[in-house]
């Protein structure tokens, strides 16, 4: 579409994003977003009701379709919160079918299973379950993690092959000299990630007053809206911020570099989409924003491999917006296939944490868990007498 029109995005990506909105309003309730703040209130959620309101198999149709469709329209969103919910919901019905019980379990390990399969990161999928989904350790659940990432991960080979999501870098850290670099990505990536993820909870807070006032007007307005700065943000980037930003990331990675433009460009277009209420990851378009961050940075380090930095940016903002340092480092040494990073990339991930702690310290998907969680309870609450009377 945008090579037969670059103007095209100002009327299909705002229409997109009020179609998307409208179908996550009407028949998908609860799939908005990336997913992960669903799937951990799920965990919290008791009532089987409750949990359906948040993870079922009509919802992962949603999840996908409407994922899909956004990243046709432009949207800045990435399939890898999706995936965490769709990986869940699946994981919770099949609990339900095989009368297995262990419901929380199961949940926790469709997440991880939801990761593994979409950057084929299998280790990363287990790190994720046990440090943001869980934020703590269950020795009960380790068989059940294993054996669902195994799986998935069996699955993903069978489709698409054994495969390293941005191909194999050899960009290395030498000497101290080089140090540097890694502070300056550990902490430019945790402030960039400490202003995201403060901007998506303050912005999430005032958006759900707003459309609470009049839900179906307002709810359209700020679709259309987000869209539009989402096109407006293509059109002047050339559309480089449309969709995960994957080509973009992995050109950084292989030499090309980034305008220093892109990275603030993508986060607000990223913004947008989250606020939007579409369904849609941040993992992709946040390293994608990383990559950009460390494509800004390398010029200052001229005797540093560019490369290096642009995997320090990616694991310092990541690291940042989602608050789980390990995640950050395994995810990225396992979609780079560069072991010779693991401990540049350990103290940028444990920097971009720290820093973004101290300018946000509410993590990011537990703090939006919060709704969906006493959302669910109250709909629980306020069914339980309706099922009394019903029966008396």
């Amino acid at each position: 579409m945008i090579a037969w029109s670059p103007w095209l995005p100002l009327a299909v990506t705002p229409a997109g994003f009020l179609v998307s909105a409208l179908a996550c309003r009407r028949i998908f309730p609860g799939a908005q977003g990336s997913g992960i703040p669903q799937a951990i209130a799920a965990r919290h959620v008791r009532d089987p009701a409750g949990r359906d309101r948040l993870l079922s198999i009509k919802l992962t149709v949603g999840k996908v379709l409407l994922t899909l469709f956004g990243l046709v329209c432009g949207a800045s969103i990435g399939r890898e919160g999706p995936t965490v919910q769709v990986g869940a919901s699946i994981m919770l019905q099949a609990a339900r079918l095989g009368g297995m019980g262990r419901e929380r379990g199961l949940i926790l390990a469709g997440s991880a299973a939801g990761v593994a399969a979409a950057f084929n990161t299998p280790l990363a999928g287990i790190v994720f379950a046990i440090e943001e989904m869980g934020r703590s350790y269950e020795h009960r659940t380790n068989g059940l993690i294993l054996s669902t990432v195994i799986l998935a991960g069996i699955a993903s080979i069978a489709l698409l092959g054994n495969y390293s999501y941005f191909g194999v870098t050899t960009a290395s850290i030498g000497p101290l000299a080089d140090w540097p670099a890694v502070i300056a990505c550990g902490l430019a990536g945790g402030v960039g990630g400490a202003v995201f993820s403060r901007l998506v909870l303050a912005g999430t807070r005032r958006l759900r007053a707003f459309v609470t006032r009049r839900p179906n007007r307002n709810a359209m307005i700020v679709a259309g809206l987000a869209g539009l700065i989402v096109a407006v943000l293509g059109i002047l980037s050339h559309g480089s911020v449309y969709g995960t930003g994957y080509e973009q990331a992995r050109g950084a990675l292989e030499g090309t570099p980034l305008p220093w433009t892109y990275a603030p460009m993508k986060l607000v277009a990223t913004l947008a989409s989250t606020l939007s209420g579409i369904p849609g990851g941040i993992f992709a378009p946040s390293l994608s924003v990383g990559a950009g961050l460390g494509s800004a940075i390398a010029p200052l380090f001229p005797q540093t491999s560019a490369g290096a930095i642009v995997v320090l940016g990616m694991a310092g903002y990541f690291a940042g917006v989602v608050q789980a340092p390990i995640t950050a480092f395994v995810i990225i040494v396992e979609m780079t296939a560069d072991h010779g990073m693991v401990i540049p990339l350990m103290a940028a991930a444990v920097l971009g944490f720290g820093t973004s702690r101290l300018i946000c310290p509410e993590p990011l998907y537990h703090s939006l868990a919060e709704h969906f969680i006493e959302t669910a309870r109250a709909a629980s609450a306020a069914d339980a007498p309706q099922e009394a009377t019903e029966e008396t």
